[in-house]
This record gives structure tokens, C-alpha cells and sequence, in this order.
């Protein structure tokens, strides 16, 4: 629901009643995720996917039911060996959707309105629904902020405490916003691992993470303009005053003229921060990469030939710089794709990435037996374990 946050804090802003349909759960070759949604407000205007096409109509008239009736309604979507041509996936996979009313005169509205505005903005928050659970309680939904603090509540029907329940949902969805991670969790009904379960979808949105681009050169301002495509905040970074500028590189969120290492010790990096060294030049590199390959960071990535990266090698354990620490630099950068030009070479680079952080091999899925979506994205370190500095920096 929070993927199309910024179009249902429009709707809730105008008033409008709506209901999500949200993606809890997934098995096999699904195309989307938990936490996918498709809305459908009371004139019949859509926003979002659960399936990429598959079984949107009936979704879609599932929301429209929804908003008749005002109730909650979970329902399981697979494809069907009977009747190919029933709904369900192509693709083999199904899905479950969580179908929930959100009307002007309910008052959680306020409290989720609170949290798409915050979401809305690239800010941290979670949404913590019951997604599995007695009928009335489906749908009923807590909002959890950085600090631990809470809004709402799961308290219903059968539920004997409900601030019990409120607070060890609370800190679950905490703990998962922490590592800025959407999943699914299981409580008891009265708030410890006993009574009757309560599964909840806890959706978190985070700030985009990071991509931070050293090296203003033309094969940076291909990159910049991939990172943006995939979602990340991306700086440029350069020693150069007469490279690094904004003009260079309109499509980066800031363009940063300082040494490499400098900038690197001053800013905040964190487990989702890409950092991608284009530089090939011993004087920025080594310093840089020093640090770079201590810090709890995604992927560190360093550009040059194969003579390049072994003479960067040898210069780099000179340093100090031990084999365990040296062997998560990804050099030459990129996957190899033959690519010639800078796009070409931006592409190299984001497949790399891609893969790497949801563990893919790289390899042509034609003939392969891999799994083609895998199961969640790999968390190396909480958000929490990132680095605060301060910024020292000049901003061009």
C-alpha cells in the first residue's frame, strides 16, 4: 500500500472513500510482492498493481464490493490447471489479497492519512495490518514511527488486551522499519506467542537509499540517470570543481566537489547504500576504497581494466587492507554484457547491483532452472548500523 502512497494521501486529502486491494502473501513465481497494491476509490478510478495484469479485474471488482459492503475480505489468487482460462496467474505462482475499505466517516482514516503524508514524503514509517485473523479484525491497522511510538490500534473483537497486543506489534514493525524491511510476522491475539494467532503485513517505507557515484565523468552521468530510474538517491562526488557540477549532471540529487575519502568520512551511509567508484586513479581510489571496504554498506564497486584492479590490489593490502575485506570489492565493476558505451556500461553496473542485492546469479534465465523471482531482498545490517557524520562538504 505504501508504493502508492502519494496518490491515496491525494484521495484522503479530497475525501474520497477508497478501498486497497494489498498483496500479503506470495508462493511460487509471483510477480509481485507483499505489500504491492492496487486502490479503486468510489468513482471507479484505479491506482497501483497486485500482478502486473493477471487477475486486476478481479481485484479491481473485489474493491468495488468492498466499498458496498465495508468489509474486510482476503482472497487467494492461482493459476488453474482445470480452467486455463479462469482468473489466476499465468505465471504459476499465487497470491493472497487483502481487500480493506478506507471510508471519509472511519477513524482510523485519520491515522493512516497521517502515515501515506509521511510515506508520501520519503519519510520512515510502518504500517502494521491484520492480514490473517477473525473477520473483524482483518484490516484493522497501527502506524509505528521511527522513535517506537505508535497510532491506532489491532484492538477488537475477542481481544482481551488490547494495548498489550498494540505494543508487541509495535515492536515488531519497529524492529522491521529498523531494517527498512516489509514482511510478514505472527502474534497471539492477546499480545504474547500464546492464544489465538494474528498474522500481520508490516509495510515499511524508508527513505530511497543511496548511491554514491565518485568520479565526474561521462560514464557517471549515464549511471546517475540509471540510479534514478531504479529508486536511489544519488550523489556525485568529485575532487574536481571544473567536472563536478550540477550543470554535468542535472539528474543527481546533489553534486558534491570534495575528496572521495573526505566526503565518504563525513556522510551517512547505511546497509542499503550503493557505492560505485569510477575514478580509476590510485590517488582518489586507494584512500577511498580503504574505507569504503570497512563500512556496512550493500556493494562497493571500482571501475578499471584487469591490470587496473590487480595493480589497485596490491596497492590497497600495502595499506593494510586484509583478503576477507578486499574480496567484496566488485572490480572491474559491473556484469559483463559486452558493453561499449557509457548507457551500456551504466547498465553493466545497475545489473550487478540488482543481482547482487537480491541474490541473482547473472546468468541468461532462458535454459536455467533458478527460481526467476527470488524470495526477499538480502538485509546485510539493519538500517540502524549506518554511520551519521557530519557534512563537511562543498556543494556545487
Amino acid at each position: 500500500m505504501l508504493d502508492i502512497a502519494a496518490e491515496l494521501h491525494g484521495w484522503c486529502e479530497e475525501g474520497r472513500d477508497f478501498a486497497v486491494a494489498t498483496v500479503v502473501a506470495v508462493g511460487g513465481s509471483a510477480p509481485r510482492q507483499p505489500g504491492a497494491a492496487l486502490a479503486v476509490d468510489s468513482a471507479g478510478t484505479a491506482v497501483g498493481s497486485v500482478s502486473g495484469g493477471c487477475v486486476e479485474g478481479a481485484v479491481y471488482e473485489l474493491c468495488r464490493q468492498a466499498l458496498e459492503s465495508g468489509e474486510s475480505v482476503r482472497e487467494r489468487f492461482g493459476y488453474s490447471d482445470e480452467d486455463a482460462f479462469a482468473v489466476g496467474l499465468t505465471c504459476g505462482g499465487a497470491i493472497d489479497i487483502l481487500v480493506t475499505p478506507v471510508r471519509a466517516v472511519e477513524r482510523v482514516r485519520p491515522v493512516l492519512g497521517a502515515a501515506l503524508a509521511t510515506a508520501a514524503r520519503a519519510e520512515a514509517v510502518a504500517v502494521a495490518r491484520i492480514v490473517q485473523g477473525p473477520d473483524g479484525l482483518l484490516g484493522r491497522l497501527l502506524v509505528v514511527r521511527p522513535d517506537g511510538s505508535y497510532e491506532g490500534t489491532l484492538g477488537g473483537p475477542g481481544v482481551t488486551d488490547a494495548a498489550a497486543l498494540d505494543h508487541t506489534a509495535a515492536a515488531q514493525a519497529h524492529a522491521l522499519l529498523e531494517a527498512g524491511r516489509t514482511d510478514t510476522v505472527t502474534i497471539g491475539v492477546d499480545g504474547s506467542r500464546c492464544g489465538a494467532p494474528l498474522e500481520l503485513l508490516v509495510e515499511s517505507s524508508v527513505p530511497p537509499p543511496r548511491m554514491i557515484v565518485f568520479g565526474a565523468i561521462d560514464f557517471a552521468g549515464a549511471l546517475v540517470r540509471v540510479g534514478k530510474f531504479l529508486g536511489y538517491h544519488v550523489t556525485v562526488c568529485d575532487a574536481r570543481p571544473v567536472f563536478a557540477t550540477a550543470r554535468r549532471f542535472p539528474d543527481a540529487d546533489e553534486v558534491v566537489v570534495d575528496w572521495p575519502h573526505r566526503y565518504l568520512d563525513a556522510t551517512e551511509v547505511d546497509a542499503r547504500t550503493v557505492l560505485c567508484v569510477l575514478t580509476h586513479d590510485a590517488k582518489f581510489d586507494v584512500p577511498l576504497l580503504r574505507r569504503a571496504l570497512r563500512l556496512p554498506v550493500a556493494y562497493v564497486g571500482a571501475m578499471g581494466s584487469r591490470r587496473t584492479h590487480l595493480a589497485r590490489l596490491d596497492r590497497l593490502r600495502e595499506v593494510g587492507v586484509g583478503e576477507l575485506e578486499l574480496a567484496r570489492l566488485r572490480s572491474p565493476i559491473g556484469l559483463d554484457l559486452g558493453a561499449r558505451t557509457p548507457e551500456e556500461t551504466a547498465l553493466s553496473i545497475a545489473s550487478e547491483i540488482v543481482a547482487d542485492r537480491h541474490g541473482g546469479t547473472g546468468l541468461p534465465l532462458t535454459g536455467a532452472h533458478s527460481p526467476i523471482h527470488h524470495d526477499a531482498e538480502r538485509v546485510t545490517a539493519p538500517a540502524a548500523a549506518g554511520r551519521r557524520g557530519r557534512l563537511g562538504s562543498v556543494v556545487a
